[in-house]
């Protein structure tokens, strides 16, 4: 038997085990160090994977997650999410389908403190669907949007998808987030355009809410957000000005965020320990997954599935756009079945030397369209994590009620990657400006 279908049989056999609800950071573990063993010998492999949970476990490069995902939770449980809302419903909501709108706004500032599409969606589903609900908003139209929404917590930084594809391809975080900025405002104001555009045509499906005055507007900022949004910009712009190092910028977000919320007395003892047990889950999730897609790309690359991959993809003829077109796709597809998480680290390693060695495409570029695509995964059936996550906290609401309400941001999304895909600049401009300064 092939070592190149060693690999492609292990890749089959990683597929079964996902389908049969194995966890995919074990899936991914266990089809790594079998295959290992098989082409090499398993004391090699067991060396292999000593090693490689060890680096990834100590890696102080990747203590930035923890303290992202710590500042994300300190926003959650100190009720900055809320803040976030009330200001956006407080400048927007008086537009038809204001309050969907004003939520699109929320996503966006609360995902560059969050960095997480879960955590996002779950924070603006508590707080804005009940607000909506108020003012008899389409129950698919406020669901969706907030599903929607959720998605630009991995657009804008910080975030932790961005974190995993420089760590996997040894990209400069900090130019990923760059480079995040402005294709994530522009998925925010499609967004809005979109809801705008719907409830323009049918206002029964958002009502607009009332005016309130610009003193209004000011007063909304009290309460820790302005201090909050400062602190992001501190941390976020001190990473981008060459300040911090990531992960120092991540602990200057977390502390600055922990310090407003005890001076405003807006956590208690018990969600402070909340937040610290859900960040060491989420961190654990996320580096557990990371040291079993590293084993399973080991296996990868001694079966020289990517490599033959990459061979094949060259003798195409075909223009390389096109060949990047099937790439996506393949994500698209691959996104209604994986988690976010997983999807990024399961094919990178197998689609980056394609896409940037053989087709020639920025690799930053290349890393903000596969988190744009992987977002559409994350609103798509039958996964469709963020849809899921609505679920849970409006059990009332059928399930095919959310997911049919997704289409038109599906279709914001799509429009995003062509012009991503037209204008590469959108993503790059930035980065290589700040480079430049």
């Amino acid at each position: 038997m092939s070592i190149f279908l060693v690999g492609l049989i292990g890749i089959a056999i990683f597929f079964g085990l996902v389908i049969v609800r194995m966890p995919i950071a074990y899936s991914m573990a266990l089809v790594g160090f079998v295959g290992f063993s098989y082409l090499t010998s398993v004391p090699a492999s067991l060396d292999m994977v000593a090693k490689e949970l060890y680096n990834t476990f100590t890696s102080y490069s990747l203590s930035v997650i923890a303290m992202f995902v710590w500042m994300g939770f300190l926003a959650y449980y100190s009720g900055i999410g809320t803040s976030l809302y009330v200001f956006a419903y407080k400048m927007i909501g008086h537009l038809p389908g204001g309050l969907a709108i004003a939520t699109q706004a929320a996503c966006a500032v609360f995902g560059a403190i969050c960095g997480s599409n879960t955590a996002t969606a779950a924070t603006m589903a508590a707080i804005a669907l009940p607000e909506m609900d108020k003012y008899n908003y389409d129950k698919s139209l406020s669901t969706a949007s907030i599903a929607a929404g959720g998605v630009l917590g991995i657009m804008i930084p910080p975030s932790v998808i961005f974190i995993l594809y420089g760590t996997a391809t040894e990209q400069s975080v900090g130019t990923l987030f760059m480079a995040g900025i402005v294709p994530g405002i522009l998925l925010t104001f499609l967004n809005m355009g979109m809801i705008y555009l719907l409830t323009l045509r049918n206002p029964s499906l958002g009502p607009a809410g009332d005016k309130s005055s610009w003193r209004e507007r000011i007063q909304s900022l009290r309460g820790g957000l302005g201090e909050a949004l400062a602190i992001f910009i501190l941390s976020v712009g001190g990473l981008f000005a060459g300040w911090f190092t990531p992960t120092e910028a991540g602990a200057v977000g977390a502390g600055g965020i922990l310090i407003i919320s005890l001076l405003e007395k807006r956590i208690s003892w018990e969600n402070l320990k909340k937040s610290l047990f859900d960040t060491t889950r989420t961190s654990a999730m996320i580096m557990l997954m990371l040291a079993g897609a590293v084993m399973f790309g080991r296996f990868m690359a001694i079966s020289r599935v990517p490599s033959e991959l990459a061979n094949w993809v060259g003798s195409l003829p075909l223009p390389p756009f096109a060949i990047m077109g099937m790439i996506l796709f393949i994500y698209l597809i691959l996104g209604c079945f994986i988690d976010a998480l997983a999807l990024i680290l399961l094919t990178v390693p197998i689609f980056f030397p394609v896409v940037v060695n053989t087709l020639g495409y920025d690799p930053i570029w290349f890393g903000v369209v596969v988190v744009l695509v992987v977002g559409m995964g994350v609103i798509t059936p039958p996964v469709g994590m963020n849809v899921y996550i609505i679920k849970g906290i409006a059990p009332e609401i059928p399930l095919e009620t959310i997911f049919k309400g997704v289409w038109p941001f599906l279709f914001t999304i799509l429009i995003c990657l062509i012009l991503l895909m037209i204008f590469p600049g959108i993503a790059t401009y930035l980065p290589e400006l700040l480079k430049g300064s």
